[in-house]
């Protein structure tokens, strides 16, 4: 699929932890998140990210599930995003996600073409979920399979 011009990325993901947050086990992810975030918003071809919600915002998106978190963001590009998630100290977190959070039944990410300037909602992400669920990617809902990248060395998982 090829980057419509003038368009920017959504990315949407989402686990859920197999323990609280707050549990010893989780420590090194918990951790990890402000400066990973921080790294995100200073990186190249970053625009957005959901953040600074009233505290249980995310939980109460989930049905009171507190183990499960999201992120949900913006680039100008595939090829920044990529840079973020597989070319920094991001792809070491990542690296590790099964000690933390294990693999779920249905897709865990999804991308979508937003205008420059939107905000998505995570009510808009979750709809993107359920969508490649449903039917798969299309150009609606995708997945890194669908992007004309070389990923070759990222080993990135589809679901």
């Amino acid at each position: 699929m090829e980057h419509p011009t003038g368009m920017h990325l959504a990315e949407f993901n989402i686990a859920e932890a197999r323990w609280d947050l707050d549990d010893p086990r989780m420590s090194d992810f918990v951790n990890n998140l402000d400066r990973i975030n921080a790294m995100a918003e200073r990186m190249p071809g970053f625009v957005w990210r959901l953040k600074d919600e009233p505290e249980g915002a995310a939980a109460a998106a989930w049905g009171g599930n507190a183990r499960l978190v999201d992120n949900l963001s913006v680039w100008e590009t595939p090829e920044q995003l990529v840079t973020f998630v597989f070319q920094t100290v991001h792809k070491q977190i990542y690296a590790r996600r099964e000690e933390w959070f294990p693999l779920m039944k249905t897709h865990s990410f999804v991308m979508w073409w937003v205008e420059p300037g939107q905000r998505p909602t995570r009510a808009e992400a979750q709809a993107k979920l359920r969508h490649i669920d449903a039917h798969g990617p299309t150009p609606e809902a995708f997945l890194w399979d669908q992007l004309d990248l070389d990923l070759q060395d990222s080993r990135v998982a589809s679901t």
